[in-house]
């Protein structure tokens, strides 16, 4: 059986896609990181060369990885990102997402997640045993999603995170946990 190429497009979803940056697409990526509504539970908004240097970061994670963050497609239009990626500072894969605000409250998010999970612990795809995710504790709408998805709060793992100054409300964030078979059997 040959092995699926984990960085192409996935399957479409209520016309939701996944797949991989254009330089097109450039335009949707500033507006959601300078959005100031999108950002506020995530860090300080960023400027057009800040997020076109995350872009180029995304598509090094695939050459260097085989996975990375896709860009969200709904009906055409990049609605956001969605994906895998290694976070700097712990082990594991991260399962992880940001919509532009004006994408919000259409289940959108949930769905890319699922596609996302679906490449990730496909054997066709990725293969993987286990998907981590973690955002600040009071970014209740993504909590919400890794909760739709199936993830199950890890509370021995909670933490500080260490890119952020530990007296932010932006410091203190969750763990989730999701693991192969726990998600096949909730499918």
């Amino acid at each position: 059986m040959t092995r699926a190429d984990p960085a192409a497009a996935t399957g479409n979803v209520d016309g939701v896609t996944l797949r991989r940056w254009t330089s097109d697409d450039r335009w949707a990526m500033r507006e959601m990181n300078a959005d100031p509504q999108v950002m506020t539970t995530i860090g300080p908004v960023m400027d057009d060369a800040a997020s076109d240097a995350f872009i180029d970061r995304i598509d090094r994670s695939f050459v260097d990885h085989g996975f990375g963050l896709w860009c969200v497609d709904v009906n055409g239009e990049p609605a956001g990102f969605c994906g895998l990626m290694l976070p700097w500072f712990r082990d594991g894969v991260e399962i992880g997402w940001r919509l532009r605000s004006s994408m919000w409250g259409r289940g959108i998010a949930t769905t890319a997640a699922r596609l996302a999970a679906d490449q990730a612990f496909s054997v066709s795809g990725l293969g993987l045993t286990e998907l981590i995710s973690f955002t600040a504790a009071i970014n209740s709408r993504s909590i919400a999603v890794m909760e739709r998805l199936g993830m199950e709060r890890d509370l021995g793992g909670d933490f500080l995170h260490p890119g952020v100054p530990p007296e932010s409300p932006l410091a203190p964030h969750v763990l989730y946990r999701l693991s192969a078979a726990r998600y096949r059997d909730g499918l």
